[in-house]
């Protein structure tokens, strides 16, 4: 039957409306990670590698790692900088399960003695269903009452009598509150930060040993951090230690962590030798862990650290890797400041958006895309995890003829040029991959590569691949590149530059 003009606009416009409903339906919904390529070639640069490509990492969710190294940064929730709903679903395909939050003592006590959870709720709760693992610092200040401490970066901490009665109470209720969720704690961030005179380090100790004593009482088994270092002081952290050492309360403490944020990631190595020469003295048996280190992807003051260099998501993902790889390569265990930027306020040290995050935002919060840096980041999370262990003997040598009488592992290299090498092995098979990079400088925005050669002893390889971390590729090497002659392999002409690849059997990478 033929139908009317208005029958027929009718039946277009019904047509529309099933069709914008359907449309709804099937668009993801508020926070999912609609935006994660999940693609082979989902980064691409200019690197020019001279093998065939086999094929790519397969990344690896939250949930098919067991433990590993790394935590990821997701600060300020506390400050409202970022939204969690608009970024949590980015977190367990990334494959980092454990987290960095800050609780918010000023967010939760609005009005005095009176607790609004909700908001730290959501977020625990969700990262426990989900089997993130918080690493919960407790900071900042409270100005409702007097003497209470600032509530932001720079903050100085509770000081009178009556406030730091009120922080011991928030405390107590905050472990309590979370203690089957939340088993890593730490106290305060960056008390050293800036200016701040109120935070002397005999004060912070004092903060640092009154908090773990009252975690402990709740929580006898938790992990606690203290000190959370801005920027490295040798002076600072002598005298914070010692006051803890003084009063026989160094027991309370797992790790002392620091954060260090250096241009070159690989330069501060010596700094935090220094650092934990200093721990030497007082506490051998404290861990230091890195607790907050990123980069930019652009450049521009007022930022927050490293962000007078000209920056982009190649170079942010480069520094990024490296100080993961570096920092393992150390035994550190090491944290990458953050999941997404974060949107500071017009006050304050940092006065525009912080664009550390591998995540990018804008002034609302939204997480509008991954940055390069999160699916670097992806590739290492995929590999170094709980089922490798470091080749902690391994040392550059200039006599590369295999010994048989040592199990020693050396490598040698036909370069005066600085690299970084460090080297795993799979502990059920014994396998083995090298990290290696140009750690000379400052990241570049260039894949240009300089051909090494490199030689490792008592090395372990049965298929050897090259694998690029910054876009997942992994490379066949050619029989014309590679030798075997006992215990000693060489790599010929193999293209390094200032990002991390890797030389390790294939066994070892979930590829696809």
């Amino acid at each position: 039957m033929k139908q009317s003009v208005g029958e027929e606009m009718l039946s277009i416009c019904t047509m529309c409306l099933l069709l914008v409903c359907l449309t709804m339906i099937l668009l993801p919904a508020h926070g999912d990670a609609q935006n994660i390529d999940t693609s082979r070639n989902r980064v691409i640069t200019d690197l020019k590698v001279p093998f065939a490509l086999i094929g790519s990492i397969k990344p690896r969710s939250t949930n098919e790692i067991q433990s590993s190294n790394w935590i990821l940064g997701c600060e300020t929730l506390d400050r409202d900088m970022t939204d969690y709903e608009q970024y949590k679903a980015y977190i367990a395909p990334l494959g980092i399960k454990r987290l960095r939050m800050q609780a918010g003592w000023a967010k939760t006590e609005k009005t005095k003695g009176v607790y609004d959870w909700a908001w730290l709720d959501n977020i625990i709760n969700d990262a426990a269903k989900q089997g993130f693992q918080p690493w919960l610092e407790t900071g900042y200040g409270n100005p409702l009452y007097e003497g209470g401490g600032g509530i932001t970066l720079s903050g100085g901490i509770p000081t009178s009598a009556v406030a730091l009665k009120a922080w011991d109470k928030w405390v107590d209720a905050l472990v309590k509150r979370y203690k089957d969720k939340v088993k890593d704690w730490e106290i305060w961030n960056e008390p050293n930060f800036g200016d701040n005179e109120i935070n002397r380090p005999e004060l912070v100790a004092a903060l640092n040993i009154r908090t773990a004593e009252i975690i402990k009482k709740n929580q006898p088994a938790a992990t606690i951090s203290g000190l959370a270092m801005g920027h490295i002081s040798l002076d600072y952290a002598d005298a914070f230690f010692r006051v803890i050492h003084q009063k026989k309360k160094m027991n309370l403490f797992d790790n002392m962590t620091y954060h260090d944020y250096v241009y070159n990631p690989d330069a501060n190595y010596g700094h935090v030798g220094d650092l934990r020469r200093v721990l030497d003295k007082y506490a051998p048996q404290v861990k230091l862990r890195q607790g907050e280190n990123g980069s930019p992807s652009f450049g521009g003051p007022n930022r927050g650290a490293i962000g007078d260099y000209d920056w982009t998501e190649l170079s942010q993902a480069k520094w990024n890797i490296r100080r993961m790889l570096g920092d393992l390569g150390h035994d550190i265990e090491s944290s990458i400041l953050g999941i997404i930027d974060m949107n500071y306020p017009k006050t304050g040290p940092i006065t525009r958006m912080n664009v550390k995050g591998i995540i990018e935002s804008d002034s609302t919060k939204r997480a509008i895309r991954p940055k390069m840096a999160y699916y670097a980041m992806q590739n290492v999370a995929a590999i170094f995890d709980h089922s490798l262990q470091r080749l902690k003997d391994l040392h550059p040598t200039f006599n590369a003829d295999p010994r048989v009488d040592t199990l020693e592992h050396r490598y040698a290299k036909n370069t005066d040029r600085s690299i970084s090498v460090y080297g795993y092995e799979k502990i059920s098979t014994k396998m083995q991959l090298y990290s290696i990079w140009n750690d000379e400088y400052i990241p570049t925005n260039s894949n240009t590569t300089r051909n090494i050669t490199l030689t490792f002893l008592n090395a372990n390889f049965s298929e050897p691949v090259y694998v690029d971390l910054i876009t997942g590729a992994v490379f066949e090497i050619p029989s014309g590149n590679w030798t075997r002659k006992g215990n000693k392999y060489t790599f010929k002409d193999m293209p390094i530059y200032d990002s991390p690849i890797l030389i390790a059997d294939k066994s070892l990478i979930p590829t696809r």
